[in-house]
């Protein structure tokens, strides 16, 4: 319905033995998706060499045409809605912060002098093998390169929250839980109590007297 055209057996394909779940990913940071794996490769070179935002003058991530079809349009985000849409303020709160969760994402970060400063550091370019690869892989290749001159590189091919690479139970807890307190529908407390009954969902013999 969605793409006006397709193919009507997809609805039926291997029903009762195919699990759509476990196919199913998980969105490790707050943003568009298309900024997932620079955002790992970024994440993977700051946690494997401890690289310092403050000495960062350059970082180019190589991707897929798809990626710089939606992402392009966003060069200069002034919205929290199009930083999240933005390359450069994505990969400039994962450079500063280790991360950029759904918190992150916030009109005072949008005006930050530092995140501004790391944004404009950010390039985004396609790459030949990279595009080639995709929609069967969405990958990333980030270089990073330091005022004293040191290049870090990094390729991711699985985004973290695929099926290739999903989520622990623990990261699942712990994002359950931060969306939960972010929209106010629930304290850390509640949900954690409802996250643990979900994971024992197999040991529940009666649902309304589990989840009142």
């Amino acid at each position: 319905m969605m793409l006006g055209e397709g193919d009507e057996s997809w609805i039926t394909d291997r029903l009762g033995s195919r699990w759509a779940t476990i196919e199913t990913s998980f969105k490790f940071h707050a943003s568009c998706r298309h900024t997932h794996p620079a955002a790992d490769a970024l994440l993977e070179l700051r946690n494997k060499y401890g690289i310092n935002h403050r000495h960062i003058v350059h970082i180019k991530a190589h991707v897929y045409q798809a990626a710089i079809d939606v992402l392009g349009a966003v060069q200069d985000p002034t919205t929290i809605h199009q930083s999240k849409f933005s390359m450069g303020f994505v990969l400039a709160l994962i450079a500063r912060y280790g991360r950029a969760g759904v918190n992150d994402f916030t009109d005072e970060a949008l005006g930050d002098s530092i995140n501004q400063k790391l944004h404009d550091c950010v390039e985004m370019v396609l790459d030949e093998s990279i595009d080639n690869a995709y929609p069967g892989k969405w990958s990333s290749r980030v270089v990073v390169t330091m005022q004293d001159g040191t290049v870090y590189e990094h390729l991711t091919d699985v985004p973290k929250g695929d099926p290739g690479n999903s989520l622990s139970r623990e990261e699942l807890t712990k994002k359950a839980i931060m969306l939960a307190e972010y929209s106010g529908v629930m304290t850390e407390a509640e949900m954690e109590n409802a996250v643990k009954r979900i994971w024992d969902i197999t040991e529940v013999n009666s649902f309304s007297a589990e989840f009142k």
